[in-house]
Order: structure tokens, then C-alpha cells, then sequence
């Protein structure tokens, strides 16, 4: 059993990955938003129904492990622990505009929404402007948790407002 939940806190193993864990957490995340937009032929709601079973799946999972991957890994908060990222990332990529998310605005407009979505998540993690910082001092799986949430809240807003504005100079 433990092995399964190594598996699960760690992101599906992205957290074992050299080098930034959870930048690697953050990047399956970005595969799986892109693999949605294929295999939905790019439709909007369906990716970002996606986005929201990751959300809930990672959410429930990273609060129900917390306590598990602290004391497994024997530090809060661990590098290893990627769920988080994975709940974070998917905050960002939903309900990002529809008229810019849809086949016919073409795949690259896709590329364009996942890679500025990943770097938008990747900044607001790294930085963790308030109220992130507060928050991952909740105990156990909250505290892994809530921050990238918020993390992931800063970096849609990011991306719905450069997202609209770009379409504003594009009309």
C-alpha cells in the first residue's frame, strides 16, 4: 500500500524526477490539458471538465496523503509530493475563454494558452504571493495543498486577463 501511495502523492512518479519536481508535475499536468484538447476535439467544456476531476482527484488525495507523504519522505511539504502541483496546474488551465480555446481558433492557439498557463503557474508557485505563503502552513495535506491552489487561482487570472487582452489586439 505504500508503494500505491508513493505513486499517487508523487504525481504519478513526476515527483522522482531529477531536477525541479515540481516543475515536472506542473509539465504532466500541461500533457494531459493538451491530450484533452485533442481528444475532445477541442472543446472547451470537456477540457475543462478535466481540469476539474484533476482538481478534486489531486485535491482529495494530496489532503488524505499529507500526512503520509510527511512522514514517509521526513520533512513537510516534501519534494517528492507533487500532487499538489498537479491540483495547482489544473486551477489554472480552467475555464480559460472558450473563443480562444476551440478547434477552430487552430492547435496553436492551444500551445499558446498551455505553455503561458505553465509558466503563469510555475511564477505564482515559485513566488507564492499572499495569501499562498500563509497557507502552506496549514497543517498536513492542507498546507501542501492550498498554496499551489492559490497559486493556481493567481495564475488563471493572469491568464484571462492576458488571454482577453491579446484577443482585444488580434480583432
Amino acid at each position: 500500500m505504500d508503494k500505491l501511495n508513493k505513486l499517487i502523492v508523487s504525481g504519478m512518479g513526476t515527483g522522482y524526477l531529477p531536477i525541479a519536481p515540481g516543475t515536472w508535475g506542473s509539465a504532466a499536468v500541461t500533457a494531459l490539458f493538451l491530450l484533452a484538447a485533442w481528444a475532445s476535439g477541442g472543446r472547451w467544456h470537456c477540457v475543462s471538465g478535466t481540469m476539474l476531476v484533476i482538481v478534486v482527484s489531486a485535491g482529495v488525495a494530496c489532503v488524505a496523503l499529507g500526512k503520509f507523504a510527511e512522514k514517509a519522505y521526513g520533512r513537510k511539504d516534501p519534494s517528492q509530493c507533487t500532487i499538489d502541483e498537479w491540483a495547482g496546474q489544473a486551477v489554472t488551465y480552467l475555464l480559460m475563454p472558450p473563443f480562444l480555446c476551440t478547434a477552430s481558433f487552430g492547435w496553436a492557439h492551444w500551445l499558446f494558452v498551455a505553455a503561458l498557463g505553465f509558466v503563469a503557474f510555475r511564477i505564482a508557485d515559485i513566488i507564492k504571493p499572499p495569501p499562498a505563503r500563509k497557507l502552506e502552513k496549514l497543517p498536513a495535506g492542507w498546507g501542501v495543498l492550498l498554496d499551489d491552489l492559490a497559486s493556481g487561482i493567481y495564475a488563471n487570472l493572469t491568464c484571462q486577463v492576458i488571454l482577453r487582452l491579446w484577443l482585444l489586439e488580434t480583432i
